[in-house]
């Protein structure tokens, strides 16, 4: 793509939007009792996913990474809906503020973005089913090492994402030394 005078910046309105996503709360917390943002949330999936790519020599590791830098860009425009409180599909919304926080993008990158987008969205392709099966884990260790409310429901836990986390042995592998330490957690929380 050529850089042309309104490219430089479109590109920056771009990033001063989606630097939203740093004030973007989840309901994880961490080990010092502050609620997580969503763009902790996609820094710690990239590092993750950079830690294990050598598991998977015949995936594209750039595009591991780009699909976990895209994978929750649109809770910038209307925030991050916990799991326990999904309802059907939320795939239309974050579509459609996907595509209102990519508007001042030249259109091959909205298009690279949205693509991006749609094939994690849709595991479309060995990666994104890695990505979408770390996404996952990610979150349940977030829950492992924070100082959660007392409600947290570690139970809902141990069933989150297993749909995307029997994807293969290395992945189940991780998902039960993660559910390990979840039922440590519950049992502490039982305690209490």
């Amino acid at each position: 793509m050529a850089i042309n005078e309104n490219t430089i910046p479109n590109i920056l309105d771009f990033l001063r939007r989606a630097e939203g996503l740093k004030s973007t709360l989840r309901t994880s917390w961490t080990r010092n009792g502050r609620q997580e943002s969503t763009a902790e949330h996609s820094w710690r999936l990239a590092l993750f996913a950079m830690l294990i790519t050598d598991q998977y020599p015949d995936l594209d590791a750039l595009r591991i990474l780009k699909l976990c830098l895209v994978h929750d860009l649109g809770e910038t425009i209307n925030g991050d809906i916990p799991a326990p409180k999904q309802n059907g599909s939320k795939t239309e919304d974050e579509r459609a503020d996907m595509v209102d926080l990519l508007r001042p993008l030249p259109q091959s990158m909205q298009d690279e973005f949205m693509s991006l987008w749609e094939e994690y969205e849709f595991m479309q392709t060995p990666e994104a089913q890695v990505v979408k099966a770390l996404d996952k884990l990610e979150t349940l260790l977030q829950h492992t090492q924070g100082i959660n409310p007392p409600d947290i429901d570690y139970a809902f836990n141990l069933d989150y994402g297993t749909r995307y986390t029997d994807c293969d042995p290395f992945i189940r592998e991780l998902r039960a030394i993660i559910d390990t330490e979840t039922r440590c957690c519950q049992k502490g929380s039982l305690g209490k």
